[in-house]
């Protein structure tokens, strides 16, 4: 599953609560503060993995008579040319190195800016980052399913992509979560 924007905010509250409940970390500063700097981080990350998906549609957009001519299979194309430029637009395409890094970044920056204090190794604190998010990732696609079920049978019929939609979204998405632990 891939990183989105729309997770990130749950994702962060999922980090802040899970580093908050550890006995080994001081909290130094409030969670709203400590949410809004991990969704910053997220967001850092997921826009770099935007801007390489940009860059190679442009690639294959210019190429796209030759696509047609070959008659090459263009996701696979596109596959092949974002992992040889990822590390040129410094993108982790596997998830566990991808999530590791995130709690990195994460770590490191909380306990520069003074966020936290830890008593135990760096790798204790990091493990407990990469766990949120990995498990936050595993049940986002049970809890995305049961809300698009939710959504198909509403009484009112909502349009995809619509204000209307997305707000209902969200709320029975947030409440999946929550039931499911996850936040």
């Amino acid at each position: 599953m891939r990183l989105k924007t729309h997770h990130t905010p749950y994702i962060a509250r999922r980090i802040a609560r899970d580093i908050a409940k550890c006995d080994f970390v001081e909290v130094r500063r409030d969670k709203a503060a400590i949410e809004a700097e991990i969704e910053r981080i997220m967001d850092a990350d997921i826009e770099k993995e935007y801007e390489l998906d940009e860059k190679v549609h442009e690639i294959l957009d210019n190429q796209e008579e030759e696509i047609e001519f070959l008659n090459a299979d263009r996701r696979q194309l596109f596959w092949m040319t974002k992992k040889r430029m990822a590390n040129d637009f410094g993108v982790i395409l596997n998830n566990e190195d991808r999530f590791s890094d995130i709690a990195h970044q994460i770590l490191d920056y909380l306990w520069d800016e003074d966020f936290i204090h830890y008593t135990c190794s760096d790798n204790k604190l990091k493990n407990v980052i990469f766990a949120s998010i990995d498990e936050f990732m595993k049940g986002f696609d049970k809890a995305d399913a049961e809300v698009i079920g939710k959504l198909k049978n509403y009484k009112r019929k909502l349009i995809p992509g619509t204000e209307d939609y997305d707000l209902v979204y969200h709320r029975l998405y947030e409440e999946e979560l929550i039931k499911r632990g996850l936040i």
